[in-house]
């Protein structure tokens, strides 16, 4: 049976509204057989060179990260090494991610509060994560789920929270709002690699203007309104 014929089937079985368990495992079947190796795309060795990074992705393109991020580690390899930098070296090197004075001042104190209060080792619980300048929720989810395996939430991105939405998996208007739904209707086991597909099929397929639903393996069990091509 073609692929789509077969979720077209697992969609009509489904009777119980869009969250319903059955339309959830097919969506998750779909993703795991389109994105089987899907990964964090921002280079990083360890958890510091993790958080750092994903600091500095906010609104900006992870391969404009990954681009700048070889530098600033060969200059500043930890934490420790970290504190010892200037505003001015840091805005220097980060320049061109955006926002890079706000991004300096977050990097920086996150050095010193990792170098004072954890003994200069990235903490690995949420709670202590979210007390680090910069790591608000979603950068301590992406440390968590990468570096250390831990599924403590659900990564909301752009791409996360714009498909989530269109497959009606969640229907809140805020990342912290969609990320408890995703967390109710995903098992957990889900978490952390649901994120990473869904981004890459974000970048690939489900774009957030004109979406290539032709070449779409959800197409068949996506209704969102502003879809482009029907099979």
């Amino acid at each position: 049976m073609p692929k789509k014929a077969a979720v077209r089937n697992a969609s009509a079985k489904t009777t119980r509204g869009p969250r319903a368990p059955e339309r959830v495992g097919a969506i998750l079947k779909v993703l795991d057989e389109t994105y089987p190796a899907a990964e964090c795309a921002l280079d990083h060795r360890t958890p510091w060179e993790l958080l750092v990074a994903t600091i500095l992705s906010a609104q900006c393109a992870d391969v404009r990260v990954n681009m700048v991020t070889p530098a600033l580690f060969q200059r500043f390899p930890t934490p420790a090494a970290m504190t010892k930098a200037t505003l001015p070296e840091l805005e220097s090197l980060i320049r061109t991610t955006g926002f890079y004075r706000n991004k300096a001042k977050s990097i920086l104190g996150a050095a010193k509060k990792i170098t004072e209060d954890f003994n200069g080792q990235v903490p690995e619980t949420l709670a202590e994560l979210i007390t680090i300048p910069g790591a608000a929720r979603k950068t301590a989810n992406v440390v968590l789920g990468v570096s250390f395996g831990k599924a403590e939430g659900v990564v909301v991105d752009t791409h996360v929270f714009r498909i989530a939405r269109r497959l009606e998996l969640a229907k809140a208007d805020t990342p912290e709002k969609v990320e408890q739904e995703l967390m109710q209707v995903l098992p957990r086991d889900h978490w952390i690699r649901f994120s990473h597909q869904i981004i890459h099929h974000g970048r690939k397929v489900c774009i957030a203007r004109n979406p290539k639903c032709r070449e779409c393996a959800l197409e068949a069990l996506c209704r969102s309104k502003d879809k482009t091509w029907q099979g």
